[in-house]
C-alpha cells in the first residue's frame, strides 16, 4: 500500500465519521424535543457504516495485494424504533389528555460514550494522514 492510499483510506473515514458526529450531535441537541414536523417526539439517529466495494474474502485478499485497501463510507442513517419514554407531566403543552408527554428515548450517557469514540477516531485518521504526510516530505528529502 502505497502512501497515498493510506490518505484516501483515512479521508474516507474522516467523511464518515463527520457524519457520525453531526449524527451524535442532533441526537443530543433534540433530546427533549417532543414535537417534530413529522409529528410526535424526535427519533433517535444511528450512522452505519460499510466498506467501499467490499467483495468476498478470496477476492478482496487478491485485490488487496494489487490495489490496496478499500475505505470506509455511511451505509445509511437509520432511524431507532423504539417507543419513546412517557413522563407524566399535566402542565406541558404537548401533553396528552391523560398528562403523559412523549419524549424521545435517548439516553444521554450513550450518546456522550459513542461522541467519544467517533471523536478519538476522527483524531486517530487525522494522525494517519499527518503520519503519511511527514513520510512523504522524508522521501522527498532523501531524494535530493
Amino acid at each position: 500500500m502505497d502512501i497515498f492510499q493510506s490518505m484516501k483510506i483515512s479521508s474516507s473515514a474522516l467523511q464518515a465519521q463527520q457524519i457520525r458526529l453531526n449524527t451524535i450531535s442532533s441526537n443530543l441537541a433534540n433530546i427533549e424535543t417532543t414535537r417534530t414536523p413529522e409529528g410526535g417526539p424526535y427519533r433517535k439517529k444511528s450512522v452505519i457504516f460499510r466498506t467501499v466495494n467490499q467483495p468476498a474474502f478470496d477476492q478482496q485478499l487478491a485485490s488487496s495485494l494489487q490495489e490496496g485497501a478499500r475505505g470506509v463510507e455511511v451505509a445509511r442513517i437509520t432511524t431507532d424504533n423504539r417507543p419513546p419514554k412517557t413522563i407524566y407531566d399535566p402542565s406541558h403543552p404537548d401533553a396528552d389528555s391523560a398528562g403523559y408527554v412523549a419524549f424521545p428515548d435517548i439516553n444521554l450517557l450513550e450518546e456522550i460514550a459513542d461522541l467519544m469514540s467517533a471523536t478519538r477516531t476522527y483524531e486517530a485518521n487525522v494522525t494517519v494522514i499527518k503520519s503519511a504526510k511527514r513520510m512523504a516530505l522524508k522521501a522527498l528529502d532523501i531524494g535530493k
